[in-house]
C-alpha cells in the first residue's frame, strides 16, 4: 500500500509540470491555434512560415523572422484581435537583405 502511495505521488508530481489548470492549458492551445490560423489568413501563409506562436495564460508570444516591419506590425495586430488574448509579446525579427 505504501508503494502505491509513492507511485501516485510521483505520478502527480510528473504530470503537474505547470501552474496552469487543465482548462487554462486548453484555452492557451486554442488561442495559439486561432492566432496561427488568423495569421495564415490575414498575413499570408508564405509570410508566416517562420513565425512561432506560443500562449501562456493568454499572453501570446510571437517569435521568428519576418520580411519587413509591415509584416511584423500586421502579425502583432492580428494576434491582438484574437479573443481571450490578454497581451502580445512581439519578439519578431526583421530579416536583413544582404547586398549581392
Amino acid at each position: 500500500m505504501k508503494g502505491l502511495l509513492v507511485l501516485i505521488l510521483l505520478g502527480m508530481s510528473i504530470s503537474c509540470r505547470t501552474n496552469q489548470s487543465p482548462e487554462a492549458q486548453v484555452d492557451d492551445l486554442k488561442i495559439a491555434a486561432q492566432v496561427k490560423s488568423k495569421l495564415a489568413t490575414d498575413v499570408g501563409v508564405s509570410s508566416i512560415t517562420n513565425i512561432s506562436v506560443n500562449s501562456a495564460n493568454g499572453v501570446v508570444t510571437l517569435s521568428g523572422i519576418v520580411d519587413s516591419s509591415d509584416v511584423r506590425d500586421k502579425a502583432e495586430t492580428v494576434a491582438r484581435s484574437v479573443p481571450r488574448v490578454a497581451r502580445v509579446v512581439d519578439n519578431l525579427q526583421i530579416a536583413h537583405k544582404g547586398a549581392a
